[in-house]
């Protein structure tokens, strides 16, 4: 699992001394800024490719003209190969990397917010950089993440990379979003403007970490206390699987955080994830999963799309759909620290999509007989959210005596 994302006070915090490195014996503006300026070429590699109002570009330099009062600049090439000044405020790097951080150092010397407000999403996909033939060398295997999958032809990106290209090739029913497969390449070309690539799918496999994803935030809710729980009536005795819980005590309550493009937090009729399950229930089963891989090509990070993407497959293909469960549930898990002992309790809304990606993961397991696999998820899934609005706590007994999934449906 990964690292917990850093709090705005430990942001702050690790800005001002990144700060305090640059501007050691820098006195008074226009020091400070030739010194922000060397901090830039010392520490962050151009050209490298960057968003300038939501237009992709590749900044080729960093500049101080010794104007405080124009301050730092960037050089941005743009696609079509035009060439632009801007403020250097206003580009937006990679977020987690090297230049996001010295942007935002910069943006903070200047008295403004280090990390701009977010704005609610576009109801498009945002555009991507795109790969080009000098990304790609033909000659060996080439590693891609897949953001979304059609019947002939799959979004991916170059794996390290957030550029973008199209590929076409067999099996492409066999990979989900969030995968990273392996190809061995045949041609690249492009056209109208987009990156392509053919070859054959050699392997595929689930590794969060080399996805090179933001970690999402968790938020601090207080403290969960055992004692303000509802444990059911005074005279029925507590359930084996709460005592340890109960006995635990104070544990911190934390809401994670929940990415989905295109939802207008000001218009609930925007939701994208409602407008996919409207489509599923019309009968409009491959309009819904267009949707939801929309979502995952626009932001990996959207786990309510993994969730219901695995949801489509449950019924009669829980092989393909605990794929897509795993993935969300991994995404999820960059986000808690080894030995994270909080609660994510499902009345925290925020926390539901990666509760619905454990808990289908967990049936899958389950349905598949994989019961050791299937309990330990359970288990865990109780210490997170005790209050197990998904009732967990019933399919869990079937699990730990071995009953499998078939006789749980014809029992009932």
């Amino acid at each position: 699992m990964g690292k917990r994302p850093l709090s705005d006070q430990a942001s702050s915090a690790a800005l001002d001394e990144l700060l305090d490195e640059i501007l050691t014996d820098a006195h008074g503006d226009d020091e400070q800024l030739w010194a922000l300026c060397q901090a830039f070429e010392d520490n962050v590699t151009l050209p490298a490719d960057a968003f300038i109002i939501g237009e992709p570009v590749s900044v080729v330099a960093i500049d101080y003209s010794g104007s405080a009062m124009r301050g730092l600049t960037a050089k941005c090439r743009r696609e079509d190969g035009s060439e632009h000044v801007v403020a250097a405020v206003d580009v937006a790097f990679s977020a987690g990397s090297t230049g996001a951080r010295h942007v935002a150092a910069y943006r903070k010397w200047l008295g403004l917010e280090p990390f701009e407000a977010k704005a609610p999403a576009p109801t498009g996909r945002r555009r991507q950089h795109k790969a080009t033939a000098e990304d790609l060398d033909l000659s060996g295997p080439i590693e891609l993440v897949a953001l979304s999958v059609k019947e002939r032809a799959a979004r991916c990106r170059l794996l390290g990379s957030e550029r973008v290209i199209t590929l076409r090739a067999s099996r492409l029913w066999d990979i989900v979003p969030g995968e990273i497969v392996t190809v061995e390449p045949r041609k690249q070309w492009r056209y109208s403007g987009h990156p392509y690539l053919s070859g054959e799918i050699t392997t595929s496999r689930l590794d969060a970490h080399a996805l090179g994803l933001v970690p999402l935030n968790l938020e601090d809710q207080g403290m969960w206390d055992p004692k303000e729980h509802y444990w059911g009536q005074e005279d029925e005795p507590i359930e084996e699987w709460a005592k340890p819980i109960i006995a635990r005590g104070l544990r911190p309550d934390l809401e994670m955080e929940r990415v989905l493009p295109g939802e207008d937090p000001n218009n609930p009729d925007t939701d994208p994830i409602i407008e996919a399950n409207e489509r599923h229930v019309a009968g409009d089963r491959l309009g819904a999963e267009r949707m939801l891989m929309e979502l995952c090509q626009s932001d990996l990070r959207c786990l309510d799309a993994h969730a219901h993407l695995g949801n489509l497959a449950f019924d009669h293909r829980p092989e393909d759909a605990i794929r897509h469960y795993e993935v969300g549930l991994r995404i999820g898990e960059l986000s808690l620290e080894d030995d994270f002992d909080g609660v994510l309790a499902w009345g925290n809304i925020d926390n539901r999509p990666f509760l619905r990606c454990m808990h289908g993961f967990g049936l899958c397991l389950w349905r598949l007989e994989r019961f050791d696999e299937a309990e330990r998820v359970f288990d865990r899934m109780l210490w997170l959210n005790p209050s197990d609005n998904q009732g967990v706590r019933f399919v869990n007994a079937d699990v730990k005596a071995g009953k499998s999934w078939e006789e749980t449906r014809n029992d009932g």
